[in-house]
């Protein structure tokens, strides 16, 4: 009996050491700051998928935690926790975290956040590289992705079945992607916003004759790239959608820049035998729309598109005084006049500089 008891004691006082033990490695783990180092990582990305093991072990591995089966311990004694994979910086600061904030901080979720901004007027080429710019992938591979047909299907559904790219349905406006979004999803969440806009302006697939969404969408991204004054864009699209009923060329060099685009041989400057480009995207050269979009046109350029000013206007020409303004003429005779103003204001905006 007296061995038993001692036997008893002795497994007792063991069980209370190796659970003191226990407590002081798991206390250590979990409160004590790793050391910075300078070849750990700042950046690190948990995949969607990845187990908490696994996320534990990687995190460890770069220097972030001391250990991965404390913190695996910790999280099957909460079992309510979810931990939320992305892209987190654990850049060095004032203070080292704790396995604990660093716990923390996973199941709160305080994923970097990339702010993206993509203005009016945005090809898919400066959608890419604004992309790029904000470290959501390579630029290549979003210009694959947006110009990819089969996508464009996917995506726009029953919104423009002819078209080929998603040029003119990347609605511009402020974005937070994160980088454990793919970059299909980024793209999808523009077109989503497109679809919301133009259903804010009645304009849907259901209410509209087929191809007048990419007619509307099309004259759109034209006035878009015109003018940046919203008061001018509706006598703008009155200028094209005149043009339009009585069949005359459009004649609009922001066409005629995407066209050189396309062929990769845009130079950054329109000059005058650019004009001779053999595209369907020229509208000097062919009368009507353009095949599709030149550019993502904002709220006000789609309304003005869908309702243009009722003028009898076929011409515009720049002031040239530098606020966007324009000059807009009924007849050639007047264009050639407003041409004329034009050339003078620039040479005496030269004259002056």
């Amino acid at each position: 009996m007296v061995k038993r008891r001692f036997r008893f004691r002795f497994l007792f006082r063991l069980a209370v050491l190796a659970l003191l033990a226990a407590t002081i490695w798991l206390g250590w783990a979990l409160l004590t700051p790793v050391p910075q180092k300078t070849d750990s990582a700042d950046i690190i990305i948990l995949k969607p998928g990845w187990s908490s093991l696994h996320i534990f072990r990687e995190l460890q591995q770069q220097g972030i935690i001391r250990n991965g089966y404390a913190l695996l311990l910790w999280k099957y004694l909460h079992p309510g926790s979810t931990l939320k994979a992305g892209e987190y910086d654990f850049s060095p600061n004032d203070s080292s975290p704790t396995g604990l904030d660093v716990y923390r901080k996973l199941v709160r979720g305080e994923v970097v956040v990339h702010t993206v901004v993509i203005p009016e007027g945005f090809t898919v080429w400066d959608v890419a590289d604004a992309m790029e710019a904000a470290r959501l992938g390579s630029a290549s591979d979003f210009l694959k992705l947006m110009q990819s047909g089969k996508v464009a299907a996917e995506l726009l559904g029953g919104l423009d079945p002819a078209a080929q790219s998603l040029e003119g349905y990347l609605f511009p406006d402020t974005y937070q992607f994160t980088r454990s979004q793919s970059q299909r999803d980024m793209v999808a969440a523009m077109v989503s916003r497109f679809r919301k806009e133009v259903a804010g302006l009645g304009l849907s697939p259901a209410n509209a004759e087929p191809g007048n969404l990419r007619r509307i969408v099309t004259l759109a991204s034209i006035v878009e790239k015109e003018t940046p004054l919203p008061s001018e864009r509706p006598l703008v699209a009155s200028v094209y959608a005149n043009r339009l009923g009585k069949r005359i060329a459009l004649d609009a060099d922001p066409t005629v820049i995407y066209a050189h685009r396309l062929a990769g041989d845009y130079s950054g400057t329109l000059h005058h035998d650019d004009l001779a480009i053999d595209s369907p995207y020229n509208t000097y050269r062919y009368a009507g729309l353009p095949p599709g979009p030149i550019g993502a046109p904002g709220r006000e350029a789609l309304r003005a598109a869908l309702h243009p000013a009722p003028t009898d206007y076929l011409y515009f020409v720049a002031t040239g005084t530098g606020n966007g303004a324009s000059r807009f003429a009924k007849t050639l005779e007047e264009h050639n006049r407003n041409v004329n103003l034009f050339r003078q204001s620039l040479r005496l905006t030269k004259g002056n500089g």
